[in-house]
């Protein structure tokens, strides 16, 4: 199995990261935000995304995430420009 299909590979029963991401509407703000899974193999078990006026909320769950990695993701998402809030929790 190739290693990024491995790293992707979450077993059941994991934590789930949850990021909820607040920032202004832009067309590129969705490519920048899936980047930052992607390059580390990884594909968000759900992705929300709601726009209302100028602004969107992007929500979305990482089974498998610990911790650690949750939160220095959740880093790398408020230094993307135009992002206003990140939000991150863990649910069993």
């Amino acid at each position: 199995m190739p290693p990024t299909v491995a790293n992707a590979y979450r077993p059941e029963g994991q934590p789930t990261a949850c990021f909820s991401v607040h920032a202004a509407a832009e067309p590129g703000l969705m490519p920048r935000v899936v980047e930052l899974f992607a390059k580390r193999g990884l594909v968000p078990s759900s992705w929300v995304s709601r726009v209302s006026g100028h602004e969107i909320t992007i929500d979305l769950q990482m089974p498998g995430l610990d911790a650690e990695a949750a939160h220095y993701i959740a880093s790398c998402l408020g230094q993307i420009v135009s992002v206003d809030v990140v939000l991150v929790s863990q649910k069993q």
